[in-house]
């Protein structure tokens, strides 16, 4: 992998450099959601019938006859509709599970990129649309200092209510961003993106190096035309388009 310059340490009150990281396909080689989804339903958690909602969708992707945004857009209201009266520990406890056996299950490439950016001090921050329950579990094996994800809302008896918290603020991320520099006092001067699809652009938008990893057609297309670093990595091959 390409080496980084300037691995300046931050001084005590100086404002440190951010890099941001979408996680579902650009560190995970997979999305937290689907995982925790099929978690549930091994632990009984979640029925089994509830995977009919979207295996349509799924077995579209997996022939390549439809896109994984569609496949993922099928999962997101599975998940909202049953988890509604699910105790939070039930979902944590799942979580962890599928964790424990999953999370060594990333790209070498962003693996790596995050294990060079922490050595030089950099504030790491994940922002993603999977449930921050999973993040949580997830994202601190690996270095992260701060996590945004989606918060589900809890009723009483900690049970789920199956509506999102703050859903609005969540899914720009840009906004995150931005509220992370304020609260963690950090700078946009030489600060890293990472991202996969077209809702990562954002982000990318506000940061010095933004990098396009295996990124669909909509975010390759936009990488293009602002010439931004696109990387894709295949097996045990990684390299730049």
């Amino acid at each position: 992998m390409e080496a980084m310059a300037g691995a300046e340490k931050t001084h005590a009150g100086q404002k440190r450099k951010v890099a941001v990281f979408d996680v579902d396909g650009t560190i995970f080689r997979s999305s937290l959601l689907l995982e925790l989804v099929d978690q549930l339903i091994q632990d009984s958690v979640f029925d089994e019938s509830v995977r009919q909602a979207y295996e349509r969708e799924e077995r579209k992707w997996l022939d390549r006859e439809g896109d994984y945004g569609s496949y993922i857009e099928a999962v997101v209201p599975t998940f909202r509709k049953h988890i509604k009266g699910v105790h939070y520990g039930a979902l944590a406890d799942s979580a962890e599970r599928m964790v424990e056996e999953q999370w060594k299950r990333t790209y070498r490439y962003t693996r790596d990129l995050l294990k060079e950016l922490k050595s030089r001090d950099y504030f790491l921050l994940a922002v993603s649309h999977s449930p921050k329950t999973a993040l949580d579990k997830f994202c601190p094996r690996l270095g992260f200092d701060k996590v945004y994800g989606m918060i589900y809302e809890l009723g009483p008896q900690e049970c789920f209510t199956g509506a999102v918290t703050d859903e609005h603020i969540i899914y720009n991320k840009a906004n995150i961003l931005k509220r992370a520099i304020e609260k963690e006092n950090l700078t946009l001067a030489h600060s890293v993106g990472v991202g996969d699809t077209e809702s990562d652009i954002p982000f990318l938008e506000m940061v010095a190096k933004p990098i396009c990893f295996n990124p669909n057609m909509k975010l390759y297309r936009h990488a293009k035309r602002m010439k931004w670093k696109v990387m894709v990595e295949r097996k045990d091959v990684i390299y730049e388009l």
